[in-house]
């Protein structure tokens, strides 16, 4: 195997490591981001053999993969890339994240949206049970965080307690369609909420 074949394969398998492990960005890895762009066929031809596709978003500078729908007619592939199912209130959270970074993209001129918890949890107040329990209320919310932090949508800021940058890969997986559609989804949201806070008043009241 000549130098240049060693260095090409080197620098594929890096790549697709990377992108086994989880998304894939420019701004914290910009080696294995160039191998990217230069093999990206080849990383596509590898991943598809097991049934992946490659989501390669140049101008936002982020890739991953995603499991490729299975066609008509083909043998059914054991699932690499798990299906994640959101419970109400951190689906209504990444809604509401996903809202707010479209309002930040047409109002200003920076990159990134950063955001504390107080207003995360101002955001999600209206949507959620009423509660004198303010404490209470935040420690719910921070959970939450939490767990959009493990599926890489918010960064926690380091030196900053309860401050997060808002990952830009979010606008990849609520994408346009769906975010046209975001009103009629608060709309649901909130009678869910009220659907929830009824129930909980009509069971104190037993």
């Amino acid at each position: 195997m000549s130098h240049t074949s060693a260095t090409v394969r080197n620098e594929l398998q890096h790549v697709l490591v990377a992108l086994m492990k989880g998304i894939l960005e420019r701004e914290h890895a910009p080696a294995l981001w160039q191998g990217l762009l230069a093999h990206q066929a080849r990383v596509r031809d590898h991943v598809a053999v097991i049934g992946l596709d490659l989501t390669l978003d140049e101008a936002e500078g982020h890739a991953y993969l995603r499991q490729k729908p299975q066609l008509e007619g083909e043998p059914e592939l054991p699932r690499l890339i798990t299906r994640r199912q959101h419970g109400f209130s951190t689906s209504l959270m990444l809604a509401l994240l996903r809202k707010k970074l479209a309002e930040h993209d047409a109002m200003s001129g920076e990159t990134r949206l950063v955001v504390t918890l107080a207003d995360i949890v101002d955001m999600l107040r209206l949507f959620l049970p009423a509660t004198a329990n303010e404490a209470r209320l935040r420690d719910r919310v921070d959970r939450d965080i939490g767990r959009v932090v493990e599926l890489g949508f918010l960064r926690p800021l380091k030196g900053r307690d309860d401050t997060y940058e808002v990952r830009r890969i979010l606008r990849s997986f609520v994408d346009a369609q769906w975010l046209g559609q975001l009103n009629e989804r608060l709309a649901a949201y909130a009678k869910h909420a009220g659907e929830a806070l009824a129930g909980e008043a009509g069971a104190a009241h037993e």
